[in-house]
């Protein structure tokens, strides 16, 4: 692992091409990263599905479509989307068929003056671009999942949640089957499109190729997950971004009222959010009624898609499209969500107690960092039922410790500036 500060020498004005892939917790952190090199002097434009167009006509960047909505939205309808094995399945078939159009895209915006790329973990064209054309790329991963280890080794799936205790041998087993598992997957697709650009094949996508081999950055800090000693040499750690939309163009008086009718000190809101792409969360939400009727507490429900919620609403349990976690949780008794790594770094800056229900990806694995943490609490959701939903909430928000270490936490995100840090990586990578 390279230090943590970097300082570089006087730095031109770039053209930095963005290509974030997934869902508005993965495409927000590049947001963040993309005004602030565009504050520095530097051009910056972005490609990624259309689905976020209007984000960046706000925002007056740059940007170019990759697919279509009409995708994005079959992909966040898929039933199985949020499944605990078949989840990668469903979203490496789409990431891999758009592979040939993501390749074209990154070389148009390169021939066109690009400088540098900054891409995703699934944003297979642009790595494969870079090797094809030979341009810097960083590649900016959010979670620690991305990172894969023998030392600390990534929690999969629930079922793996004591992964770390066993025998190195049985971990390196566990490994292998999961990287062999995922390029079956991917190698389909990936590999007869490398062969007619004269590339070799690829393997061990997710467990080594996804990195950058120039500048690979993690946009978490090392309390959150510690540098192991088998990471890729090139990457750096520079600390949770701390994105949400209101930091950008959201006006706060659109949820002034709502955040004045809010009582922190005498009946704080818990906050329930199952992630900005989850349309199937009906249960989740059924749940969430449920507990705050047996506690008798108030709750505020996020979610775009109205549908999945439980009509009526009892009293005290309200709903809204969106308002930024930045604003809402320094007020709430709790947070309870899917384990999405941005929504959890919100609330530890916060300092908010959280209750996780990990699905798929890497929610399993962050909702075992937040619990190690001494912050939160998991229910599978196999157990996410109102009962347990309540009766968990009831000893989370009764533990003293639980809001000293949430205190503790939430004071290591004071003086540090991810954000700049991570601009500096960029500029001295070109």
């Amino acid at each position: 692992m390279r230090a943590l500060n970097v300082r570089c020498p006087q730095v031109f004005e770039l053209k930095v091409i963005f290509v974030p892939i997934g869902s508005a917790g993965d495409v927000h952190p590049f947001v963040a990263v993309a005004l602030a090199l565009r504050q520095r002097g530097h051009d910056v434009s972005v490609i990624t599905s259309p689905y976020f167009s209007e984000l960046f006509d706000d925002l007056k960047i740059p940007f170019v479509p990759f697919g279509t909505v009409e995708q994005y939205e079959a992909i966040t309808h898929h039933p199985g989307l949020w499944h605990p094995l078949h989840g990668f399945r469903v979203v490496s078939e789409a990431m891999g068929m758009g592979t040939p159009e993501l390749f074209s895209l990154v070389n148009r915006e390169i021939d066109k003056g690009g400088d540098i790329v900054v891409s995703g973990a699934l944003a297979f064209g642009a790595r494969i671009a870079q090797e094809k054309n030979n341009f810097p790329l960083v590649t900016m991963h959010l979670q620690p999942t991305a990172f894969w280890s023998i030392k600390d080794s990534p929690i999969f799936h629930p079922w793996l949640s004591s992964i770390n205790r066993f025998p190195d041998s049985v971990k390196q087993l566990i490994l292998t089957l999961a990287d062999r598992v995922s390029d079956r997957a991917l190698t389909r697709t990936i590999n007869p499109f490398r062969k007619t650009l004269g590339l070799r094949p690829v393997r061990h996508i997710v467990s080594q190729w996804w990195h950058s081999p120039i500048r690979t950055i993690g946009l978490f800090p090392s309390w959150f997950a510690p540098p192991q000693s088998d990471w890729p040499p090139n990457a750096t750690l520079t600390g949770f971004p701390l994105y949400d939309e209101q930091n950008i163009f959201r006006s706060s008086a659109k949820f002034g009222p709502l955040l004045n009718d809010i009582d922190a000190e005498n009946d704080p809101p818990i906050v329930f959010a199952p992630g900005s792409g989850n349309r199937q969360a009906h249960r989740f939400f059924k749940a969430a009624v449920d507990a705050c009727k047996k506690l008798d507490r108030r709750a505020l429900l996020l979610t775009r898609y109205r549908e999945q919620l439980p009509l009526p609403l009892p009293k005290g349990v309200h709903h809204i499209d969106y308002i930024p976690f930045s604003k809402v949780l320094p007020l709430a008794a709790a947070l309870v969500h899917h384990g999405g790594v941005g929504t959890a770094a919100q609330a530890l800056a916060a300092g908010c107690p959280q209750l996780v229900m990990p699905m798929t990806f890497d929610q399993p694995d962050n909702a075992h960092r937040l619990a190690k943490l001494g912050v939160a609490r998991i229910l599978k959701p196999s157990q996410f039922r109102g009962k347990a939903v309540a009766s968990t909430l009831s000893e989370l928000l009764a533990s003293a410790a639980v809001s000293r270490q949430c205190q503790t936490v939430s004071r290591r995100f004071e003086g540090v500036n991810p954000i700049e840090t991570t601009c500096e990586l960029i500029e001295a990578a070109k």
